[in-house]
């Protein structure tokens, strides 16, 4: 399959990157051009919190295509250049070194970006966040300085760091404004679970917990707290989340949505403006398992965002998108949720949170009102999780307490229920 014009993808992360594959994959054979702001060839994220902070040389393993894939595949890298505007009715896009490229089709791939605090621009001395490989590498840099840091955020990335750098022998307090960890992301119950595991790990956890102030001073940073406490730190991480990078889309008039930022996209990845589409954390897409429009910021997510976009732009039909799943390793174990959290659900464990052994695998499942599996999450689990996989499908109920049975074999249980729901009603 050719084109007059080249198809563009702008973003060289994850999700662009995937998507050019998917291309050749799908029998595109004309020019594919590629451009991204940073200058190293694309590369995994996840383990810029984890493995890239301890080990330098985790630097050049984390490319996601061996060196040499985008010159076989004939995918034309254009790095440290910047799109800075798309006339979507022309179908040109303007670069930052002052050229053009006409395209036929374009993809959007640009990601998101840090969430800064006010008063703390990127630059402050001993202030850092983590979503490029340079921010990784600076922060590692400075952990090797440092004896001790304050993690600002218990989310993900923020919980990812602080246990990256008790590996490393840091003291770590993380600062966190909701009462609990992981609020957005996981029931009480689990968050429950995991403080305590946190906290065993020596780290100081101060939840329901707000700023007053943050303020440079000459030692680094000042963050006064709204009970009067003062914490100096020489060394601050701010983990509170990242929003997508849509000045582009907004500067084209695309579609964003209201609430959350991202491009507004449909099932097949396409945006407001014909031959313009989008894929990855910079994206609003009506999520089924969530019942509405949302922002899903994952590896997964921006894979098979990706894949879905690329067929579309080749007019092909592609498999609808895999159940949301989503993965974290912190503090000595590989926590993996499938699904999506939801008000109303009722969890129930698979196996004991309180026992003392830490290599104890769990499982926590929420089901709705139905009986119908919504959210899964695994610890040290994997192998578990991926057997549920056939349970997230809409016509299937399950027995919430016969599954969570540890005298009953999960395999067993899993089969049962499918079983159960593929069988003739009775006349």
């Amino acid at each position: 399959m050719r084109a007059l014009h080249p198809i563009l993808i702008v973003g060289a992360g994850q999700a662009g990157a995937t998507a050019a594959a998917a291309l050749r994959t799908g029998g595109f054979d004309g020019r594919i051009v590629m451009v991204g702001r940073e200058a190293p060839l694309p590369y995994e994220r996840p383990p810029l919190s984890k493995a890239v902070l301890s080990d330098a040389a985790m630097d050049a393993r984390i490319g996601i295509h061996p060196v040499g894939f985008h010159a076989e595949q004939a995918i034309e890298l254009r790095l440290g250049v910047e799109v800075v505007a798309i006339d979507t009715a022309a179908s040109v896009a303007r670069l930052d070194d002052g050229s053009s490229l006409a395209f036929s089709r374009c993809l959007l791939a640009t990601g998101g970006h840090a969430r800064a605090l006010p008063g703390l621009p990127p630059g402050t001395p001993g202030v850092h966040t983590i979503r490029t490989l340079a921010d990784a590498q600076a922060l590692r840099d400075a952990m090797g300085r440092h004896a001790s840091m304050v993690v600002l955020g218990a989310g993900f990335l923020g919980l990812e760091v602080a246990s990256t750098a008790r590996g490393m022998g840091l003291a770590v307090t993380v600062l966190e404004s909701a009462p609990r960890v992981l609020p957005r992301a996981v029931p009480p119950a689990f968050s429950d679970w995991l403080q305590r595991r946190v906290r065993e790990a020596c780290v100081d956890l101060h939840l329901d917990t707000r700023c007053a102030s943050i303020t440079p001073v000459p030692e680094g940073i000042a963050l006064s707290l709204e009970d009067g406490t003062c914490i100096r730190t020489s060394l601050l991480v701010v983990a509170i989340g990242q929003a997508p990078e849509v000045a582009l889309a907004r500067a084209s008039g695309l579609t964003l949505h209201p609430a959350n930022g991202g491009i507004c996209i449909d099932a097949r990845c396409r945006t407001s403006a014909p031959n313009v589409y989008a894929a990855g954390d910079c994206t609003s897409q009506h999520q089924p398992h969530a019942g509405e429009e949302i922002r899903l910021e994952s590896w997964q997510s921006a894979n098979e965002q990706a894949r879905v976009a690329a067929a579309a732009m080749l007019g092909i039909d592609a498999a609808p998108a895999a159940t949301p799943w989503f993965w974290t390793d912190q503090f000595g174990c590989n926590v993996q949720m499938m699904g999506l959290p939801s008000g109303g659900l009722a969890y129930r464990w698979r196996g004991d949170p309180a026992a003392a052994d830490p290599a104890s695998k769990l499982l926590l499942l929420g089901t709705d009102d139905e009986g119908r599996l919504r959210h899964a999450i695994a610890v040290d689990a994997g192998g578990d999780l991926r057997q549920l996989r056939p349970l997230f499908e809409p016509d299937v109920t399950i027995d919430a307490a016969r599954l969570c049975d540890p005298t009953l074999p999960l395999r067993q249980c899993v089969r049962d229920a499918r079983a159960a729901a593929t069988a003739p009603s009775p006349t």
